[in-house]
Order: structure tokens, then C-alpha cells, then sequence
């Protein structure tokens, strides 16, 4: 055991590893059409050692913050690694981040440094003319990037390539000690950091344990972000602090999910409503429901999908809800009614659904869903921002913005975001359900319904668009289309235009960013079709 031991300190949890099973390979990096990655203890541990020495020689030691620009690669274990050997913060950035979203997390961060893959080199060469401040401490050049090595920056590669050296001898053993700052997904305005300390990962370890009641026979797959919370604390926290192992991907692929579960025989895997819809839209195959994948762990599983999903694919869902401010319930698969995300864990949340003023609503009445340590108070730190950290905890309790309702036994369920949700001619309309109409179409190969303000000036209402992308080789037909949808849905909630898009913009949580789509729609565009034009 290594000197000093902290127990659920990620730094020192791998090296006890490295100890102790040094070359058990505990995740592979799956890159699609080039070679696998795996990684055993005994490489995690030394390159997390490597890069620790290479981001003290940048200057990047205990309570500085360095950025992170890469999709899903074994780096990114080392760069958290080493952020934890030294006391200093990680600020993983969402891929997709591009131009001012993409400087603003680095700035509002306070990052001193970065790290980032060839593959946004271009990307980044601006990012570094406009903060000329900020240190490359170095590029990871991987396949499929066709940038040449460059004698501007350092290599990691190189660094990784070279020899071994011991922690250093100031390493952090503080646990507190912030280790990330990971970004929400801004789907709104700008992202937030939440600052995340040492300590909250053990308790992925514990939920782990208790909740997914992972085993020793399972091996996990991820296609989300490591940026992002969720890809973190259900799949490569557990993995690593349990040696259980994962199958991690580059990034996230609808069309080759269950072919990766069968080559790699996984057990189980994390996902997000919006990328389940998208694997639901995929045409359906004979071996749908044979692969090797016993529980699926989803936060946001649409209804109007979720036994037609269970079924299909010869699964369970596990549902969940939870935040990177903090906040989670679940709902075992058979525990609970489908559709609900579950209620809290017993003995630490207690959880409600409340009106404006705080009174608690009836069953069955939408509320902002609402979350109080049994313990403490609620805390959240969003980076250098006290007011917005306040707000979101104010009364000592952790405000989600999620609107919901609660059944009379106490299951709770979303309903929409706040601010959010679509109503039309009084009534509210669940987008899922068309969505799922939709996806269900050979020629739809992914769906984004959003609303946009109603022509008729009813405040609160809306008009609906369906943003669809079009299958590769098959023709679309708006007017059959239409049709479908007439046939199957109320007429309150067919679509007023189809907006026929090359891709749906994601976040690193695989949501739809549905205020691009937004942004970019106009009535009269030539991707735009009308309802009434066919009515």
C-alpha cells in the first residue's frame, strides 16, 4: 500500500492497483476503425506519473488549473490522475466546444494551461493567439488526425513514450481539494463550471456498489463524454477504484453500440434519453435482442420507447436522475412504474416537488423538483460565481430547474425543464411522443422536436418543429410523413414544419441542443416544410 494511503483519493487508488494487479488491463479505448487501446494499472499509473512531471515542468502545480480538449482517450486517465498527484485542477472541456464557447470555458476557468488532440489543432491554434498566456504543456497526436508533429508544441506522446519516474515527492493528499471543473452543458446560455473535490468520487464507487449493484462478471461500456459527470461516475470511476472492467469509446456511435457490446462482452451501459431515441431510430435487426448487455442504466428514458426498448433489445432499464451539482434518485428495474426516475436513496436526500413559494405541491401537481442533504445543507460552487451558487441553493436546499410531479406512492417524474416544456392550444405536449413516431420511420435516422413562439402571439404558446435528419440512401417524403404523423398522434401535436437537417447538434451529454436547430430556423428556408401545405 503506498505511503500515506488516502482512501478515495483517485491517485492513490490507482497506484494500489498498480501494487497490486499491475497488468490486469482494466479499460480499453475502443476507436471505431483504427486499433483498440487497452490499458492496464501499470500503465495508467506511470504515465499518470509522467504527465504529473510534465505539468510541473509547465508550471502547473497544487490549486492551479489546466483545460483538457480531447474526445474519450487514455490520456484523459492520466491527465485526472495527474491533477490528483499534484493538487491541481482539471478542466475537462466538451469536444464539441468550438470558437467562443470553446475560449470562454477556458478563460472563465482560469486555466494556466491546456492539453489537447491534434485532431483540434486548428481549433486551438486561435484559442492560444487569443490568450497568449495560456501554455500548451502538449498535443496527443492520435490516428485519424492527419496533422504532422509539430516542433511548436511539446508531445505527449513522447512524454509518455519516455522513462519512468516516481511521484513527486509533494504529491496531494488532501481529498478535499478540488479536482475538476466540469462544465453543464449550456444548453440555455453559457455553461457553468461546478467545481468537483476529491471526495466525490468515492461516493461513485459507493453508488456503484449499492445501486448498480455492479459485480465482478460484468464489464461496463460507456460512448459518453469523460467530460461529462454521468460517463464518470457510472462507468470509469467504478471501473477503476473496483477493477471491474470498461469498454470506453472514442465516442458515442447509435448505429455500432450492440456490435461493440457483443465483441467486448459487456454487461451493461450508460446512456441518456436522447441517445436512446437515437439508437431506437436505427432500423431494426434479427439480432436485436441478442447481445450479451443485461441492465442498461439510462437518466431520461422516453416513455412512449421505454417497454418497446426493453423488449427489442432484450434488456433492462435502469433509470436514474441526477445532476453534477448533485441531486439522484433511481428506480430498479420492476421496482418502480415506467416513466418514473425513481425516488431518493433512504437516509440521505430528502426530495420534493414545490410551487414558487416553497409549499409542497399535491401528488400529481408539476413543481421545481427540489433536493435536501438529510445532513447539511445543500453546497454548490459554480466558479467564480457566488450569486448563481447561492441562488441554486438558497434555503439550503439544491434547486434542479427541473420541473416535475410526484404519484401518490411516492414515485417521482420529469416533466420538463424550467423555462421549458411546450404547450399548444392549452394543452402541454410531450415531444417524445412524436419523436418516437418519427424515429420509428426508416427514412429518419435522428429527431429533435422543439418549439418556437406560436404565429397566433398567445403567450406561452407554441409552435412545433420537428428537426429530422434524413437516412443515408433513402428518400424522404414530407408528405408521407405527415401522414404518419396524422395517423398517429392528436392533431394538437403534429409538427407545423419539418426542418430536414444533415445532424442534430449534441452536447457532451448527447443532449439535443434543440437552440441551434433554433437559431438557424426560419419559416421560409428551403429545409423547411409545412404542415399546412399539405393539409
Amino acid at each position: 500500500m503506498p505511503k500515506d494511503f488516502v482512501q478515495g483519493l483517485i491517485s492513490d487508488e490507482i497506484e494500489l492497483k498498480y501494487e497490486q494487479i499491475p497488468d490486469v488491463t482494466i479499460v480499453t479505448f475502443e476507436n471505431g476503425e483504427y486499433a483498440d487501446e487497452p490499458i492496464t494499472y501499470a500503465d495508467l499509473f506511470l504515465n499518470t506519473c509522467r504527465l504529473a512531471k510534465a505539468l510541473t515542468h509547465s508550471g502547473i502545480g497544487k490549486g492551479d488549473k489546466f483545460s483538457l480538449v480531447m474526445r474519450n482517450h487514455p490520456e484523459f486517465l492520466y491527465a485526472l490522475g495527474a491533477a490528483s498527484l499534484l493538487g491541481a485542477t482539471i478542466v475537462p472541456i466538451d469536444p464539441r466546444s468550438k470558437g467562443s464557447k470553446l475560449s470562454y470555458q477556458i478563460n472563465d476557468s482560469g486555466s494556466k494551461g491546456v492539453i489537447f488532440t491534434s485532431e483540434f489543432m486548428d481549433d486551438m491554434k486561435g484559442i492560444i493567439h487569443e490568450f497568449p498566456n495560456l501554455k500548451v504543456i502538449g498535443v496527443v497526436y492520435k490516428d485519424g488526425y492527419d496533422v504532422p508533429y509539430s516542433d511548436k508544441y511539446p508531445s505527449i506522446n513522447e512524454i509518455l513514450g519516455g522513462p519512468e519516474v516516481a511521484p513527486p515527492d509533494n504529491r496531494n493528499r488532501d481529498l478535499k481539494a478540488p479536482l475538476e471543473i466540469i462544465y453543464t452543458s449550456g444548453t440555455t446560455g453559457d455553461p457553468k463550471g461546478v467545481t468537483i473535490k476529491g471526495d466525490r468520487l468515492p461516493m461513485f464507487k459507493l453508488l456503484a456498489q449499492m445501486v448498480w449493484q455492479y459485480t465482478e462478471n460484468d464489464k461496463l461500456y460507456t460512448g459518453l463524454s469523460l467530460t461529462h459527470g454521468n460517463a464518470q461516475a457510472v462507468t470509469l470511476v467504478p471501473s477503476l477504484t473496483l477493477n471491474i472492467p470498461s469498454v470506453i469509446s472514442r465516442k458515442f456511435t447509435k448505429s455500432r453500440i450492440w456490435d461493440i457490446c457483443r465483441k467486448h462482452g459487456c454487461t451493461t451501459f450508460s446512456l441518456l434519453g436522447g441517445m436512446m431515441m437515437g439508437i431506437y431510430s436505427e432500423p431494426k435487426k434479427a439480432n436485436d435482442g441478442d447481445n450479451p448487455v443485461r441492465k442498461v442504466i439510462s437518466a431520461g428514458t422516453p416513455i412512449p420507447i421505454w417497454k418497446d426498448f426493453e423488449e427489442r433489445f432484450n434488456v433492462k432499464i435502469h433509470e436514474w436522475y441526477g445532476a453534477v451539482e448533485g441531486g439522484f434518485a433511481h428506480n430498479s428495474p420492476g421496482e418502480g412504474p415506467i416513466g418514473s426516475f425513481g425516488k431518493p436513496l433512504p437516509g440521505v436526500l430528502e426530495m420534493k416537488v414545490v410551487r414558487e413559494d416553497d409549499t409542497e405541491c399535491e401528488p400529481g401537481e408539476i413543481g421545481e423538483l427540489i433536493f435536501r442533504p438529510t445532513q447539511g445543507k445543500a453546497e454548490v460552487e459554480y466558479h467564480g460565481k457566488k450569486e448563481a451558487s447561492e441562488q441554486k441553493t438558497r434555503g439550503g436546499v439544491l434547486r434542479s430547474g427541473d420541473m416535475c410531479h410526484m404519484d401518490k406512492d411516492g414515485w417521482f417524474y420529469f416533466d420538463f425543464r424550467k423555462g421549458g416544456g411546450l404547450r399548444r392550444q392549452g394543452d402541454f405536449i410531450q415531444p417524445e411522443y412524436i419523436e418516437k413516431v418519427l424515429a420509428e420511420q426508416p427514412e429518419i435516422t435522428d429527431v429533435c422536436v422543439y418549439g418556437i413562439p406560436a404565429e397566433t402571439g398567445a403567450p406561452g404558446e407554441s409552435d412545433i418543429v420537428a428537426a429530422i435528419v434524413p437516412s443515408e440512401g433513402k428518400k424522404l417524403d414530407p408528405k408521407k410523413v405527415f401522414i404518419v404523423l396524422s395517423k398517429n398522434l392528436d392533431n394538437n401535436a403534429i409538427p407545423s414544419y419539418l426542418q430536414l437537417v444533415s445532424e442534430i447538434p449534441k452536447t457532451a451529454s448527447e443532449k439535443n441542443l434543440d437552440r441551434l436547430l433554433r437559431d438557424e430556423f426560419r419559416k421560409d428556408a428551403l429545409n423547411v416544410v409545412k404542415y399546412s401545405d399539405f393539409r
